[in-house]
């Protein structure tokens, strides 16, 4: 495993991340495993890549009742923990590859144009997809443990 994390950072000090939207969630708002992620992309170690659509899923999700967050706080929360360190990609691609679940596509779309390294997902219809034009689709534990 060793061989693989040198093979797969060696020219990429800083791997590309697109995260959906339970995994951004969960890093946000639990102090679990995916709160991991917000250390890597506050200390510049990992490039957190958003498009406009996936940022407005992001905010929609984040509004849920059972979450419990005021605008003011949802607010305060995206512009201190978010904003300063996401990198925009402006989306050109429009694809159609998650038959089961279309909404899945967008994350695609950004991983396409964003160049991303890794799509960091805990969805079953992204996980089965295991790869897409070069971008692996894998769960938080996968890649923390790849990253260290």
């Amino acid at each position: 495993m060793g061989q693989k994390k040198v093979k797969e950072f060696k020219d990429k000090t800083r791997p590309r991340l697109v995260l959906d939207t339970s995994v951004f969630i969960s890093a946000l708002l639990f102090d679990r495993q995916p709160g991991k992620l917000i250390n890597l992309w506050q200390g510049g170690k990992i490039v957190f890549l958003v498009s406009a659509e996936v940022f407005k899923e992001y905010l929609a999700v984040l509004s849920y009742p059972k979450f419990r967050l005021t605008k003011k706080e949802i607010k305060s929360l995206i512009e201190a923990e978010v904003v300063p360190f996401l990198e925009p990609v402006r989306i050109k691609t429009k694809l159609q590859v998650v038959s089961k679940d279309p909404s899945d596509d967008k994350f695609l779309e950004l991983a396409v144009d964003g160049k991303a390294d890794f799509l960091v997902s805990g969805d079953k219809h992204l996980l089965e997809l295991r790869s897409y034009q070069g971008t692996k689709i894998i769960p938080v534990a996968e890649f923390l443990r790849r990253y260290r």
